[in-house]
């Protein structure tokens, strides 16, 4: 397997467990992200990545339905069926940075995304989610090319000072407008 799917692949794992463990009565729970519940932030990776891969010609299903949990699986399901075919996930296009693949967008953008807001969903249903030293250090590096982007309206708040002392995950999670 291609390592740029693999990479998104374990994101997606991550983000899959987490899904997974939330009690169904704490989906309509208030998450950090501005008016989006628990359930909100899950049907926004969703909506993302599937614009994101029909954009791409990606044949996908309807769009899943049931309880976030369940719109979860099967979405994560479409997506590793696209990227089983590894000529379509490499095939190259002219992405917002310059030529990229599907297989880079979705590790460098959208895996980062699945650990931002994995953080974001366990905030929301009261699950404490600790980075590994790899997945900071691979939000922090995409930091510097997202650029001003990255505080546009709707993408990340103005980046917060960390506390004095703060760890290194509590002061990456400043730099994306979130107080750890």
């Amino acid at each position: 397997m291609d390592q740029r799917i693999a990479d998104h692949l374990a994101n997606a794992d991550t983000f899959t467990a987490l899904v997974a463990a939330v009690p169904a009565d704490r989906w309509d729970d208030p998450s950090p992200c501005d008016d989006w519940t628990a359930a909100d932030v899950v049907q926004h990776v969703i909506d993302t990545q599937r614009h994101f891969l029909a954009e791409r010609g990606a044949a996908l299903p309807d769009p899943p339905e049931g309880s976030p949990a369940e719109r979860w699986a099967a979405h994560d399901a479409a997506v590793r069926d696209v990227l089983a075919d590894e000529a379509f996930a490499t095939t190259p296009y002219d992405g917002y940075f310059g030529p990229t693949t599907l297989a880079d967008t979705l590790r460098d953008f959208y895996g980062w995304d699945l650990v931002v807001h994995r953080w974001d969903l366990g905030r929301a249903v009261g699950q404490e989610v600790a980075w590994s030293d790899a997945e900071r250090s691979f939000v922090e590096g995409a930091l510097a090319g997202f650029g001003d982007q990255l505080y546009a309206e709707g993408i990340c708040k103005p980046a917060l000072d960390a506390p004095a002392g703060a760890d290194e995950q509590t002061r990456v999670l400043a730099l994306l407008g979130r107080s750890g």
